[in-house]
This record gives structure tokens, C-alpha cells and sequence, in this order.
């Protein structure tokens, strides 16, 4: 039988992934697609992305390793997706592509909507393993950072559901995109139960998070922002941008 100890554990984990469909239920209460709705979308989501970066992932990071590695990680990141993002051809810019007929540039929100739910699968990997080995040591340690973690997986929820709906009108992909970027959480945790436990050391964990963090900044910069600035209602980006900044503050304040 397995021991309680492991499966509070891992109870927990997949507690703060699932919260992660929370936000993506949004999409069930969105009756029409307006670029309005888009712009504030997409800057919530390069809030939330940026704004967990680098008060929360960067900054845990540098406490744990101190400040050259995890600046060093961070940058690493940031450079690992810039080359993947020059390596691989965006489908948007491939000659004779179905893209090169869509007027409404649905495949390139697409495409930022999967870069999304990839980030923030990443970012949850490694989470999982936080709240794993944090409720292996101490149960009431781990409900807290668990909690925290639920807390602005909701808005991340949001964050991928909104552009994969608007690029496909599928209720049920976006639903299906937010509840697998989730998953990743629990994920990490039973492959640190399963293979990791024994190796896996403090130092390389947080060296993962500051890469984490590099790649979720670019992410924002480089396909977030671009996309929804080419929207008419600039306004309302930015102040997607903010609302998605002041809804993760107010949820860590909160904890």
C-alpha cells in the first residue's frame, strides 16, 4: 500500500493543476468574438506571464542558487525558445500554407495560443515537482504553496483558453489545451516520485524555474504582445496587460 505521506502529496499536485481549468471555463460565458475581448485577452495572459516570471519564479530562484546562476538560467532560457522560434518556420510564414489565405490571422492566434498552454505546461512541470517534494517534507507547507499555485493557475486558465477559442470557435479544444497545460503539474509530480526523488537536487530545481522564467517572458514579448497590438484597440492590451498583473498580485497577496 502506498504510504498517505505520497498520496497527499500527489492529491495536492493535481489540486493546483485542475485549477487551471477553472479559468479556461471563462470561455463558456463569451457569447460573441470581438477583437475588444482578444486584445484584453491576450494582454492578460502576457501579464500573468510576465508579472509570475519575475515576481515570483526569477526572484525564488535567486534567493535559492543566488543571483549569477540564476541570471545566467534565465537568459539560457530566454535564448533556448529564441533559437527554437528561429529553427522551426512559424506555419503562419510557410509558402502554399492554408495560413496564407487567413485574413483574420486565426492560424498565427492558434499558434500563440499553443505557445501559451506550452509555457505554462513548463512552467506547471516544475511546480509540480515544488509542491510534491514541499508535502513529502511538511503536509501544511505544501497545502500553502499548493494553494498559492491554484490561486494564479486561474487566470494561466484563462490565459490559453481565450486565443485557442477565438482561432478555432471550439468551446471544447480551448477546455481540452487549459486542461492539459494543467496536468502538467501532477505530471511532474509522479515522474519526481517515480524517477527523480533520488537525484534531483534544490540546485537544479530552481535553475529550471529561472529558465522557465526567461522562456515565458519571450513568449510574452515575441508572440503575445506583437499579436494583439496588430488589433485596433491598443487601450484595452495594456490594460489586459495590468489586469492580468493585478489579479496574480492580489491572489499572492491573498496568501
Amino acid at each position: 500500500m502506498m504510504d498517505p505521506v505520497i498520496i497527499n502529496a500527489l492529491l495536492l499536485t493535481f489540486i493546483a493543476g485542475f485549477s487551471t481549468v477553472f479559468g479556461s471555463l471563462i470561455i463558456f460565458f463569451v457569447k460573441k468574438e470581438r477583437d475588444g475581448y482578444l486584445g484584453i485577452a491576450m494582454g492578460f495572459a502576457a501579464g500573468v506571464m510576465i508579472f509570475i516570471s519575475l515576481t515570483e519564479l526569477l526572484p525564488e530562484s535567486i534567493e535559492k542558487i543566488g543571483y549569477l546562476p540564476a541570471i545566467i538560467s534565465f537568459f539560457v532560457g530566454i535564448i533556448g525558445i529564441y533559437l527554437i522560434d528561429l529553427l522551426i518556420p512559424h506555419s503562419y510564414k510557410e509558402e502554399n500554407h492554408p495560413c496564407d489565405s487567413d485574413s483574420s490571422g486565426k492560424c498565427k492566434l492558434k499558434r500563440c495560443g499553443i505557445l501559451i498552454a506550452l509555457g505554462i505546461a513548463i512552467h506547471n512541470f516544475p511546480e509540480g515537482i515544488a509542491v510534491f517534494f514541499s508535502s513529502v517534507v511538511d503536509l501544511k507547507l505544501g497545502f500553502t504553496i499548493a494553494a498559492a499555485i491554484a490561486l494564479h493557475n486561474i487566470p494561466e486558465g484563462i490565459a490559453v483558453a481565450m486565443p485557442i477559442y477565438y482561432a478555432t470557435n471550439s468551446k471544447r479544444k480551448a477546455f481540452l489545451y487549459s486542461l492539459l497545460s494543467g496536468m502538467a503539474e501532477p505530471v511532474g509530480a509522479i515522474i519526481a516520485f517515480l524517477f527523480l526523488r533520488s537525484f534531483l537536487s534544490s540546485f537544479m530545481l530552481s535553475l529550471i524555474i529561472a529558465a522557465v522564467a526567461g522562456i515565458m517572458v519571450f513568449i510574452s514579448f515575441d508572440e503575445l504582445l506583437p499579436y494583439a497590438f496588430n488589433k485596433k484597440n491598443n487601450n484595452l492590451t495594456i490594460a489586459g496587460v495590468f489586469l492580468g498583473m493585478l489579479v496574480v498580485a492580489l491572489g499572492f497577496l491573498i496568501l
